[in-house]
């Protein structure tokens, strides 16, 4: 079966923290022949792994790294390793997604009100404007 997975299957196959859903959403990731992950999916399960689990910043990115490597896992490998960037760097993965997918679209200059974004954002040579 080709699946597109909804960020809840994703965190309970992760964290095992309820035996039964982690059990079938476990058992669907093992049988799936291909596993679409959406940005949004991601960017959900970061947030989930580092701010509800408490995960380390390097447990959430070897996490989303094991699933970029995972055989029948397809998702925006660019935009990923560019959240990946950001997150490593001590921002926000969904920062990292936001600048990446923004560009890809056109848009040349990352604006937000968050200077930490803008900061990190710049500094893996994204042109940026930080917003008062």
């Amino acid at each position: 079966m080709r699946i597109s997975v909804d960020t809840n299957v994703l965190a309970r196959a992760v964290l095992q923290d309820d035996a039964n859903q982690a059990e079938t959403a476990s058992k669907m990731l093992r049988e799936a022949s291909l596993i679409a992950v959406p940005l949004p999916c991601l960017c959900e399960l970061v947030w989930i792994l580092r701010r509800g689990a408490k995960l380390s910043k390097e447990d959430v990115a070897q996490t989303i790294r094991d699933l970029l490597e995972a055989g029948n896992v397809v998702m925006n490998r660019p935009a990923v390793e560019a959240g990946l960037a950001v997150h490593e760097a001590g921002g926000d993965f969904a920062d990292g997604i936001i600048a990446y997918e923004g560009n890809w679209l056109g848009g040349e200059t990352f604006v937000s009100f968050d200077k930490r974004a803008i900061d990190v954002v710049s500094k893996q040579g994204q042109a940026t404007t930080l917003l008062t």
